[in-house]
């Protein structure tokens, strides 16, 4: 897993260089008006609204953006696009399998974008259930290891229902059923713990490895992705080594 924490460690980072430009406004308010509109605006209540303005609050989004984004959600304010959540499934190259979750409000320039990103990568857009079957939908949490007791958090993990923790020296990763995600974070939230990261996302059942080289491909071919405004977020079955993320911080 160790290749996984850092890989996320520079993903942070980028988000981080994201927020400074103002392109990580874009895609919280998004998240935001998607979660209004599914589970109400009252925070309390939805979690995964909650969640989505603890991002927005991170990226120093201002108050009123987050408050318009919430009234456009649950229908008081008409202005603006009506926005749709999408999972396209696709292939980076050497045939790594690729999870995408976009919001939208224009399907058509999506999935135009996308394809002439995974096509220019060396990859390409695959049809409904032709990766799919490779992941598992999963609640997750991450929490700085330096920051925390593994113990007292494998504790209050198992008792909120997760199925599994990983660990190594700079992340803790909690992982559960999709079900799970509320008592989870309900359980960090009254122990006062605030996670790295959070959210629902896909796990791959088994992971791929490749040579350094074809690995650092694959990582910038995700990045050209994530890089599209109408994409959310990205999962991969690729074994990310210390090697190719070493390598890929030298370049």
């Amino acid at each position: 897993m160790a290749g996984h924490s850092h890989w996320s460690t520079i993903k942070r980072k980028k988000s981080a260089a994201d927020a400074k430009k103002g392109k990580i406004f874009t895609r919280v308010a998004r998240e935001i008006v998607i979660a209004a509109r599914e589970g109400g605006g009252d925070p309390n209540m939805n979690v995964r609204l909650g969640l989505a303005i603890e991002k927005a609050k991170a990226a120093n989004m201002p108050k009123e953006s987050i408050d318009r984004a919430i009234k456009r959600g649950t229908g008081e304010d008409k202005d603006g696009a009506n926005f749709e959540e999408i999972l396209y499934e696709g292939f980076a190259p050497n045939g790594i399998a690729l999870m995408i979750e976009c919001v939208t409000e224009n399907r058509n320039r999506t999935v135009a974008e996308l394809r002439h990103a995974l096509n220019r990568a060396g990859g390409g857009l695959g049809d409904p259930g032709s990766v799919g079957w490779q992941f598992d939908r999963m609640s997750y949490f991450a929490l700085l290891s330096e920051e925390h007791d593994l113990e007292v958090i494998f504790e209050l993990a198992v008792e909120a229902g997760a199925d599994d923790i990983q660990h190594d020296d700079e992340l803790i990763e909690i992982y559960g059923a999709p079900s799970a995600f509320k008592s989870i974070a309900d359980q960090l939230t009254k122990a006062n713990i605030t996670p790295e990261e959070s959210g629902v996302r896909y796990v791959p059942k088994q992971e791929v490895s490749l040579d350094v080289e074809a690995t650092i491909k694959v990582m910038k071919a995700i990045e050209a992705i994530e890089d599209l405004d109408d994409v959310q977020n990205v999962y991969a079955n690729l074994d990310v080594s210390a090697e190719a993320i070493q390598a890929l911080e030298n370049e």
